[in-house]
């Protein structure tokens, strides 16, 4: 998919860029596989604010993606492939031969009209998806599970493949887009090929109008409050924070502290982290 610029008629338009849309071959969700989408603005069930700076933003149909790949053995046909304001990545819309509809992420180069299929007994190409244990060594994957059934939970943006390094016993390791090196049980499935729409990264928002059609509302530095409003605040002029290292408003640390867990179970799945560093014990 293609990026596209815009005339400058405006200063904000001047540096805009967006996406041509090239490969999107249907404007309309399929209406069964479409479901409400309720704005909850960063509030939880008690009403409080857990996320800021969300709120407002463009109406959205949640689309129903199929992530667990259970529908083993049934050739399906790819019918379209759509844009989805929840993700990076473009869905396609598959047709099984009993004719049961679902969507799945789009990877590069899947067309309309391709087969596609699930299980053990499926072959190895785009599209397709099957256990970790028949996917040859060097392939690249996405959406991948992390328990047996539960349905694929990494690498799903858009852009992203995960290669297959290693096959050893019960585990297979996987280096995730982040540079992580993983082992994931190998009777875990994974999707063959890379998410498409890999140009995302590259748009240029270019005003705030455009973000708050996201749902992402203003942030305001601490740097430029007063000192009763943030732990930056206060000072003549521009200063710096004042302290050893920046400070969330409510006084905690930030940007450096870590906040995983030292004896969270997947520790010893990792065989390297994404900064190349060895996981403490």
């Amino acid at each position: 998919m293609g990026i596209k610029s815009y005339n400058p008629y405006t200063p904000s338009r001047r540096h805009m860029t967006g996406s041509d849309f090239s490969e999107i071959t249907k404007s309309t969700p399929e209406k069964s596989l479409t479901v409400s989408l309720k704005k909850n603005a960063g509030r939880n069930n008690q009403g409080k604010i857990t996320v800021r700076h969300r709120g407002g933003g463009s109406r959205r149909k949640y689309r129903i993606i199929d992530f667990k790949r259970r529908k083993d053995g049934v050739a399906a046909t790819v019918l379209s492939i759509e844009y989805d304001p929840n993700r990076t990545a473009n869905i396609a819309l598959i047709c099984y031969a009993d004719g049961e509809k679902a969507y799945i992420l789009a990877p590069e180069g899947l067309k309309v009209g391709q087969k596609v299929m699930n299980g053990p007994e499926a072959e190895v190409r785009v599209g397709n998806c099957l256990p970790l244990e028949l996917i040859p060594v060097g392939t690249m994957v996405h959406n991948i599970e992390l328990h047996p059934g539960k349905g694929g939970q990494m690498v799903r943006s858009a852009g992203n493949g995960a290669q297959l390094m290693a096959k050893e016993g019960k585990y297979a390791t996987l280096r995730l887009p982040s540079g992580e090196m993983r082992m994931v049980p190998i009777v875990c499935r994974a999707s063959v090929g890379v998410v498409g729409n890999g140009d995302h990264n590259l748009i240029n928002i270019g005003k705030a109008g455009r973000k708050r059609n996201m749902g992402i509302r203003p942030t305001v530095r601490g740097s430029v409050m007063n000192p009763n409003d943030h732990p930056h605040g206060g000072g003549e002029g521009k200063t710096g924070i004042g302290r050893p290292g920046p400070c969330t408003p409510w006084g905690k640390p930030a940007l450096g502290l870590k906040t995983r867990k030292k004896n969270k179970p997947s520790n010893k799945l990792i065989v390297r982290r994404r900064d190349g560093k060895a996981l403490t014990k």
